[in-house]
């Protein structure tokens, strides 16, 4: 199947940088938000990106365009009903997902593909609410943050999962200019399975004292050639996002190095949820990294 129409729900980081590189990629791109306010900062978010784009010379004015007329924000699943693919971008809830499911489920043709860009649920749990015959069709499509610029896809395969979704999954992603990765139907997948794990034992480091939120970062930065140390992608996940994952992979697996330690929901308890609130381990204004913040 060739995947041409492309609805997406839930247009906040995820959602929008999905809809962004779909539109890029000569789809007719359908988001779905809950309400008004949410959607235009969405798409404000996308508009943004490509005007930015247009003054750094990286896209033309006509293509900028033609981005924009394949783009349509909408508040209706019924708008929804004639797309190819669908993916399922809404915070990490089970409760919310699973609604979102079956209004997907209600609303799209019989060939459709339905995807959920969870970082850490178990897709299979998705199911119950969705007809037997959507089941082949039924996979995960995990994106990272943020995604316009992450050149990864892990598409995620159900027991149910036939072969011709996993072709329209692997074409759209190359479509895309994305490489993917075939990943198991377990908590985390493959990246957040290792990542996860560094991540809470750097916030571990932190709350012990064992250097400052700085020299971790630098130390793990120069010391093993990472691009940004721990603390920093911490913030730019967001420690919220970071918390659900580690409660969800925790419960899964049981094992000490999944588990949230204090200072992550102290943080997140206090509202200070990295680079989405303005605070985390440091302070931001939008993009920019500013001081670290006393722990």
């Amino acid at each position: 199947m060739d995947i041409q129409r492309v609805g997406i729900v839930g247009c906040g980081l995820m959602g929008s940088g999905i809809a962004q590189c779909a539109a890029e990629a000569g789809c007719e791109v359908w988001v779905k938000e809950a309400d008004e306010s949410l959607l235009a900062r969405g798409l404000a978010r996308i508009s943004g990106a490509w005007e930015r784009a247009e003054g750094k010379g990286k896209i033309t004015g006509e293509q900028r365009n033609a981005f924009i007329a394949r783009l349509h924000g909408t508040l209706a699943f019924a708008d929804l009903a004639g797309c190819d693919l669908a993916v399922e971008a809404v915070p990490e809830r089970m409760d919310l997902k699973l609604e979102t499911f079956a209004e997907l489920d209600k609303v799209l043709g019989a060939h459709a593909v339905l995807c959920t860009n969870t970082s850490s649920l178990t897709v299979a749990h998705l199911s119950p609410v969705l007809s037997p015959e959507r089941l082949p069709r039924l996979a995960g499509l995990h994106f990272f943050n943020p995604v316009p610029a992450m050149p990864l896809v892990e598409i995620v395969r159900t027991l149910a999962t036939d072969g011709d979704t996993l072709a329209a999954l692997k074409g759209f992603v190359q479509r895309l200019g994305k490489t993917a990765v075939l990943a198991p139907d377990a908590p985390g997948f493959v990246v957040n399975r290792l990542l996860v794990p560094y991540l809470l034992d750097a916030l571990r480091c932190a709350e012990q004292k064992l250097a400052t939120v700085e020299d971790i970062d630098t130390a793990m930065k120069l010391g093993c050639g990472h691009p940004m140390g721990p603390l920093h992608l911490s913030d730019f996940i967001g420690l919220d996002t970071m918390q659900s994952v580690a409660d969800v992979m925790f419960e899964a697996f049981g094992e000490p190095r999944f588990k949230a330690p204090s200072i992550l929901r102290q943080l997140v308890a206090a509202g200070r949820l990295g680079r989405k609130s303005g605070a985390g381990f440091y302070r931001w204004e939008g993009e920019k990294r500013l001081e670290a913040l006393p722990l």
